[in-house]
């Protein structure tokens, strides 16, 4: 088995706009470090369109109907200051919650190791009924409940490393006790969540928030001793990551200190958990990062990380 790759070109068109920075040279930069000869053994797959019912498991049907509905002919629409349609964004979303939904297939079914999903826009900021922090569906929290609704996976983890807290996700999987959130994150920062006393209704989620400025010492100190201690103890049957790489310290969007070798240790730190509670089942997604050398250069990482399990 190897590692998949799920992309797919109009993942690329969604554009919010001039000077936005979740840009579309975002996505060109990741594919461009992965285009590269240490990643030619990566399967290469093309990401589907996900039927809009199981976007339902997360999001309300009015939701996505407007949703669908407000994607403009020409121009962008935007749905807060931060977070815009353009007219290729319809695509792209399906696409990104469709490349999330076959990669928690193909893993699950032994096809793949593991799988990175090199898709945009983000999601983990994406509630319910709201689009928020760019996100518009949240594809993590769609993989966990098509996991567990497809599969039968009692138990599904997500965690989330990227700098902002995926406040979208902790609403989505809070109230589930056999799902997990844990996160870490600069607080505060964006959005205003993810203090250590939200608990979930099982002791299911856990933040760890991170003061500005904190770096390597504090970020791996927060795994060792909180998220990776309780999602061994939670024990899942498949690994949801949601990998966001702006808390680097290029990033221009927060002030973390993360270097590009951490993203490499949390990785494997987290596929050790995997190895031990669920057979290595991973499924990564892009989330944030904006600094584009920072950006292509931990992907790397992380993905290496990922071949090598």
């Amino acid at each position: 088995m190897t590692t998949y790759l799920y992309s797919h070109p109009a993942c690329v068109d969604h554009d919010p706009g001039p000077m936005h920075p979740e840009c579309p040279d975002r996505l060109r930069s990741v594919l461009t470090g992965l285009d590269e000869k240490p990643f030619r053994h990566l399967q290469r797959e093309e990401a589907p369109e996900i039927d809009l019912k199981l976007v339902e498991m997360v999001h309300k049907p009015y939701y996505i109907e407007n949703l669908i509905e407000n994607v403009p002919q020409d121009g962008t629409v935007h749905l807060d200051p931060d977070t815009a349609l353009s007219p290729h964004s319809g695509k792209a979303i399906r696409r990104a919650s469709g490349a999330a939904v076959a990669a928690v297939d193909a893993v699950v079914k032994g096809d793949a190791k593991n799988a990175f999903c090199a898709v945009r826009p983000p999601g983990h900021h994406a509630e319910s009924s709201r689009a928020m922090g760019f996100c518009l569906f949240n594809s993590a929290a769609i993989a966990a409940f098509h996991a567990r609704s497809a599969h039968g996976m009692a138990r599904v983890a997500v965690v989330d490393f990227d700098v902002h807290h995926g406040n979208g996700t902790q609403h989505s999987l809070e109230n589930e006790p056999n799902l997990f959130y844990g996160s870490s994150h600069q607080f505060p920062a964006y959005p205003g969540t993810g203090q250590e006393n939200e608990t979930g209704c099982a002791d299911n989620v856990w933040n760890v928030p991170l003061a500005p400025g904190a770096g390597s010492v504090e970020f791996r100190a927060g795994y060792e001793n909180r998220i990776l201690p309780a999602l061994q103890n939670f024990a899942p049957d498949l690994l949801i990551i949601s990998a966001g790489f702006d808390a680097h310290a290029r990033d221009p969007l927060a002030q973390l200190q993360v270097q590009t070798e951490d993203y490499g240790w949390v990785t494997e730190r987290l596929l050790e958990v995997a190895d031990e509670c669920c057979q290595g089942r991973v499924v990564s997604l892009l989330e944030g990062g904006y600094d584009l050398d920072a950006l292509r250069e931990s992907v790397q990482t992380h993905v290496t990380a990922l071949m090598a399990a």
